[in-house]
């Protein structure tokens, strides 16, 4: 039910028919890029973080790592990682398909800087075999975002 929300959620956008239906997973951003033919930096990672009883998600590029530091400065506590147990409950889409698209409501959506780096990226739509390719603009229309945080590192190139 996942895929249909975020797809529904996409439609609004007139992104609904540029889901790409993968034959393989790509329920990790390796697996991912190696099904899409694309470097694993541009995968739009979607992470799912504790909120007191709540969740946030932070979307970053495929090759960033979260910076603790940076986070606890951001968001006033530290990064902590939703269990996964509690991620569809909480979010709405599963371990695999996490995505921004048609996120339970209350749910925040931040985009982090290290997606600024490329020209278009490739987030999930809310199952572990598909993406929708779409550009940094055109993501945060889609996503309908909070706020733009700097809360990774970068491997330097």
């Amino acid at each position: 039910m996942s895929r249909e929300i975020a797809r529904r959620h996409l439609e609004k956008y007139g992104f609904g028919d540029k889901i790409l239906e993968l034959e393989v997973s790509s329920a990790t951003v390796a697996l991912a890029a190696l099904a899409l033919g694309c470097e694993e930096a541009r995968i739009a990672k979607t992470l799912s973080f504790a909120d007191g009883e709540g969740a946030i998600l932070v979307v970053a590029a495929g090759d960033a790592k979260i910076d603790n530091r940076r986070f606890k400065d951001c968001f006033g506590k530290k990064a902590k990682m939703l269990p996964a147990e509690d991620v569809e409950r909480l979010i709405g889409h599963a371990v695999g398909g996490v995505c921004p698209f048609g996120v339970r409501a209350g749910v925040p959506v931040y985009l982090d800087e290290s997606l600024k780096r490329f020209e278009t990226v490739f987030p999930a739509a809310g199952a572990s075999n598909n993406a929708v390719e779409m550009t940094i603009a055109e993501l945060e229309r889609t996503s309908e975002y909070t706020d733009w945080v700097f809360v990774t590192q970068i491997p330097e190139q």
